[in-house]
């Protein structure tokens, strides 16, 4: 069996976001050279995520304005954890409903997708550097 790994890192400008990863993932598999297997890829941050779904602008605009329904920014006193000096508890909160990670499956050396799946890096707490995992393991 062959494993490989590879960090991408981002640096959103602005404090959310997301960004369609699938083309640097497929890149990661073609350079591991593994043809059957698993993908793992994971936000190596506490206020980031990766998910997969559609790659659709509108989608993407309700994602956003759900999640900001669901935990809002502000104000930021309404957060235990702001308490600490931070401003990202909503971030976290964001994180934990859109999921650290996905796994695909590596078939004739292609993600094994269903129709319309793209894999997503969602940033809730941007402007500075974060990573993401992609991690390989087959034949």
């Amino acid at each position: 069996m062959k494993s490989y790994r590879k960090e991408l890192w981002f640096n959103l400008p602005a404090r959310r976001g997301f960004v369609n990863i699938t083309p640097l993932v497929e890149e990661c598999l073609r350079e591991s050279g593994i043809r059957e297997g698993f993908c793992l890829i994971n936000a190596m941050h506490i206020t980031a995520s990766v998910f997969i779904n559609d790659d659709e602008s509108g989608l993407h605009h309700d994602y956003d304005k759900w999640l900001e329904r669901l935990a809002p920014h502000e104000p930021i006193d309404q957060y235990r954890h702001n308490d600490t000096g931070e401003d990202n508890a909503d971030a976290h909160m964001k994180r934990q409903i859109m999921g650290r990670e996905v796994v695909v499956a590596i078939t004739n050396g292609e993600l094994d997708f269903g129709t319309w799946e793209q894999i997503f890096y969602g940033e809730f707490d941007g402007r500075r550097k974060k990573r993401v995992l992609v991690k390989i393991i087959g034949e």
